[in-house]
């Protein structure tokens, strides 16, 4: 089975920082993507930050020049690093990829973390 597996979050001030990451395990053949979603109550989940396979790296822009994604596709990792974190940051974070593994027959598929909570204090 592939798992990908977050780390970190919690609880922090407005303006202060937090490092969230994730690794991926299994039979994984390639992670075309790895990325953040998260989802406040009430809200739709939403993209945070997204890094591909060649490199790139798409931001929302609520969190433009405040968030930086990193990682690497070939070791299946990817971490977000949260700087002056505001209250409407408080979500669930989901660690996404989007990976060509043994079970989906040559097919990129999505996949998901379990979630971890952000919480900022104001």
């Amino acid at each position: 089975q592939v798992q990908l597996v977050e780390s970190g979050g919690g609880l922090a001030q407005a303006g202060g920082s937090l490092t969230l990451s994730c690794a991926a395990s299994g039979r994984i053949f390639s992670a075309i993507k790895l990325g953040w979603y998260r989802q406040a109550p009430g809200k739709q989940r939403e993209l945070v930050a997204l890094l591909t396979r060649g490199g790139s790296t798409t931001y929302a822009e609520s969190v433009e020049g405040r968030f930086t994604i990193s990682g690497d596709t070939a070791k299946r990792t990817v971490h977000l690093q949260m700087n002056s974190l505001k209250p409407e940051d408080t979500a669930v974070y989901y660690c996404n990829g989007v990976l060509v593994t043994a079970y989906g027959l040559g097919s990129p598929e999505d996949y998901w973390g379990q979630g971890t909570q952000v919480t900022v204090a104001s």
